[in-house]
């Protein structure tokens, strides 16, 4: 992917090295993975985390510790000693200033009035308008605030067990965080929320599958109108970023974290649903046929 020298976006905070503890104030619920966690919710809002972060099979996480850092009881934030980043890591974090500008550009460019969001980098946890996140919970969003939430780190969990590798697939992760951004400001996140116990629980996994879907055909756009005015594109990198879709399924997520697949828990889409979703986003550019609430075929 060819993104050095280009625009970095102004909307990056840097928190790394700081340290978070606690969560305090109702505490939050991140929608995890469903092949290993039930989705939570909280007086704090709701948090969209991307299909691709199995929580606890990417980290060895206990499932337990982590919801306790979720609802344990106040907060403090301080800095740690000095943080020393390493060149790679330095890199992916102009890296991803650069695909936040890139995703600014495209949207400004297509949706009238676009708010863009802000993203922060941090290590091992961090307090958000929807609570404390710890780096387990992988990359997410928050609507409270409207940022993205990125521990760098996840980068190299993400090649190194679930075979996504390459700058392309990375971008990927941020360009889906940013589509839920899109679907807050259209209110399409919202209305999803707010079917949440009033339908049966197989019912609502059914609109998580078209939200997450939606998220990824919004990656697409952005790599569809990015190739379209930057050619960024490498050889290969078209494959990175659906090879990464692909690797994120539930079905396949499932099936390798347990050997069984359970299609009504679904939460994000098989495989092949989220590599299609974003190809089409990607070959058309054409944000009207991002419908997949209405969609005849998901």
């Amino acid at each position: 992917m060819k993104w050095q020298g280009r625009r970095k976006s102004s909307n990056v905070e840097d928190r790394r090295g700081q340290s978070s503890g606690g969560g305090g104030g109702g505490g939050i619920n991140p929608m995890l993975l469903a092949p290993l966690v039930r989705l939570l919710f909280s007086k704090a809002g709701l948090v969209i985390v991307g299909g691709f972060f199995l929580v606890m099979w990417l980290t060895g996480t206990n499932p337990i510790a982590l919801i306790s850092q979720f609802t344990g009881g106040g907060q403090t934030t301080q800095l740690t000693e000095t943080y020393q980043a390493t060149a790679e890591e330095e890199q992916l974090a102009e890296f991803t200033a650069v695909v936040l500008a890139e995703t600014e550009d495209v949207w400004n460019s297509l949706m009238e009035g676009y708010r863009e969001p802000g993203l922060v980098l941090f290590t091992e946890g961090v307090d958000s308008a929807c609570g404390f996140a710890s780096s387990a919970s992988g990359p997410f969003y928050c609507p409270g605030d409207e940022k993205v939430y990125i521990d760098l780190s996840f980068f190299q969990d993400m090649g190194r067990k679930l075979g996504a590798h390459g700058d392309f697939a990375q971008a990927y992760v941020i360009a889906h965080e940013v589509g839920h951004h899109v679907q807050r400001l259209d209110g399409t996140l919202e209305r999803v929320q707010s079917q949440r116990g009033s339908l049966p629980e197989a019912e609502f996994n059914k609109l998580m599958v078209m939200l997450e879907l939606q998220a990824d055909f919004y990656a697409g756009i952005w790599a569809h109108h990015t190739q379209k005015v930057a050619k960024i594109l490498e050889p290969g990198d078209l494959e990175e970023a659906l090879n990464a879709a692909s690797s994120v399924g539930d079905d396949r997520l499932q099936k390798q974290a347990s050997g069984r697949v359970v299609p009504d828990s679904f939460t994000h889409g098989t495989s092949e649903q989220r590599a299609r979703w974003f190809k089409l986003g990607f070959d058309t550019g054409d944000v009207t046929l991002g419908d997949t609430f209405n969609a005849r075929r998901l």
